[in-house]
Order: structure tokens, then sequence, then C-alpha cells
């Protein structure tokens, strides 16, 4: 039986996972427009700087950091972030980005995953309409870009900055 599309692009996705370095979650991302891949982007430190994998620790883990805290810790640049610097935004306007995460001590898949509040600022400027995001091998999440327009959470109880 065929792979369906949405699968066949987040399976690279997920191959993208590969190249992560990150000890905490794994991220592969692509983007893509128009069924052609634009770019791919995986977690991991800026060109030139060690890896917490080369170096053998995270400090956001050392420190028991919860999840979605205190990103600027990290020495990771976002996955999400990778694609879309490797790629023209012209070709972004009204792409798919495709996400798949990972726990890189069990190598399993991570149900219920999404974009940082970064990232989602990041995809929402580079024009970018869906998020698709892996929960198992063949369920998945399809987010409207919009919708994280509409329901601005940096605005949250708080009248302009």
């Amino acid at each position: 039986m065929r792979r369906n599309k949405t699968n066949y692009y987040l399976d690279i996705a997920e191959t993208v996972v590969e190249r992560s370095t990150c000890l905490r979650r794994c991220f592969g991302a692509i983007i893509v427009k128009n069924d052609e891949i634009i770019s791919t982007g995986y977690n991991g430190a800026p060109r030139d700087r060690k890896n917490c994998c080369d170096i053998g620790n995270c400090v956001r883990e050392e420190l028991n950091i919860p999840r979605g805290t205190r990103y600027e810790l990290c020495r990771s640049v976002h996955a999400e972030a990778n694609a879309i610097i490797s790629a023209s935004r012209r070709d972004m306007i009204g792409a798919t980005l495709y996400l798949v995460c990972k726990d890189p001590k069990t190598g399993e898949l991570v149900a219920g995953t999404s974009s940082c509040p970064m990232c989602k600022r990041l995809v929402i400027n580079a024009g970018i309409k869906n998020i698709i995001i892996r929960d198992d091998k063949e369920h998945y999440r399809e987010i409207e870009v919009e919708e994280w327009v509409k329901s601005d959470e940096s605005l949250e109880g708080k009248e302009g900055y």
C-alpha cells in the first residue's frame, strides 16, 4: 500500500530528526511548497559551537528547568528556525512545515508536541500557512498558522507591550 503524502513528508522530517544533537528533545522539520521540499532543519548548537551531545550535558536538564521555559539557556537553534533560515521567504509563503519530535533517551515519538512561542513567531513571519505535527507513525495534527495569529499568547492578560 502506498504511503499518503502527509505521512511521506512526516517520514522525511523524522529522518531529519536523526541529525539532532539535543539531549532533551530531538526535532526535525521540513518546509514543503507545491509538493517540493524547500528546506530542512533540526535542533542543534549554532555552527562551529559544541553540541550538547558532544559535551555530554544539557544545562536545562541539569537545572531541572521545566519544558517550555527558559529557552535562553539552551545551546540549540530549534528545528523550525533552522529550516526557516535555510529558505527564502518568497518560497515559504503559503508553505507547510512538517514537524516531528523524538525523545533522545527512548527514541520514541513524542505525541502532543508543538512549536515554542519564539518558533511560532518565526513561522508566522515566514508566511508559512500550515504546520503538521506527528503524534505517532500514522497520526498527526494539522494547525493553521492563522490560528496562532488569532490566539496571540504574548498578549494574554496584557494591554499592549
